[in-house]
């Protein structure tokens, strides 16, 4: 199939497409620094949130001539609500060292964001029939891992707090969950779930083994075990028009 045109008549309409090219590569550079520089790359991160929020409040609810359902995405609020809370959650993402309870803790508040950009998404699919899928597939393949994740540091908190039992129920927990047959998306996006679930599935093996010569505890079955809890923690960072922006905006 060969490229699709639109045509809508409306300044705002190329404003708001300027803009989500501008959060798309401030999102492609955090990516870009995300191993090299954590603070600059959660910063890049909550910028782009910050200017998906204002194109979606700001901008596009007020082009007069309403795009089609085959219209582009970019040209509707609820895909670019659904991009601000992926670069929230992708901001929150970037673990850092501190406390295992903590971290467990993120890592749901992950989960969590990405949970309302379902929410989002769904809405964005019935006003625009050409929203990618793989869009989807991402959100569903980065909340499966960072539900893993929380799992592993509460397991490993409980575990320092002297309860082996709860801790490995709750690796069985996560790995009984089998998310990795429940997610599609990328073949990359599904190995890096899999190092995860393999990198679990030893840490229960050392867990029951340690069990078995030191604790003696009885495994703790899932209905006393201890639910996931979240704190989100990232922010937009506020877009501000330039100065041609806001005079723009006062002439259409």
């Amino acid at each position: 199939m060969g490229p699709k045109f639109f045509q809508i008549d409306s300044l705002r309409f190329e404003l708001g497409l300027v803009l989500f090219s501008y959060g798309s590569l401030l999102r492609e550079r955090a990516s870009q620094v995300l191993h090299t520089d954590l603070v600059q790359s959660a910063t890049l991160f909550r910028k782009a949130a910050g200017v998906y929020q204002y194109l979606g409040h700001d901008v596009l609810p007020f082009i007069r001539a309403k795009p089609s359902p085959h219209g582009p995405p970019e040209a509707t609020s609820s895909v670019s609500s659904v991009m601000s809370l992926i670069c929230l959650a992708e901001a929150q993402a970037e673990e850092k060292k501190t406390a295992d309870g903590l971290l467990s803790k993120l890592h749901y508040g992950v989960v969590q964001l990405l949970d309302e950009a379902t929410d989002s998404y769904s809405t964005a699919a019935k006003e625009c029939k050409e929203i990618s899928p793989g869009l989807m597939d991402y959100i569903s393949c980065s909340k499966a891992l960072h539900k893993l994740r929380s799992y592993k540091h509460m397991a490993e908190g409980v575990k320092t707090e002297g309860q082996m039992g709860t801790a490995i129920g709750l690796l069985k927990r996560a790995l009984n969950s089998k998310v990795e047959k429940n997610v599609g998306g990328l073949e990359s996006w599904r190995k890096v779930i899999k190092q995860d679930i393999n990198a679990l599935t030893e840490v229960l093996r050392r867990y029951e083994h340690e069990n078995d010569f030191v604790w003696s505890e009885k495994v703790a079955c899932d209905e006393h075990l201890p639910l996931l809890q979240g704190k989100k923690i990232a922010t937009c960072i506020p877009y501000c028009p330039a100065r041609w922006e806001r005079t723009l905006k006062l002439k259409i």
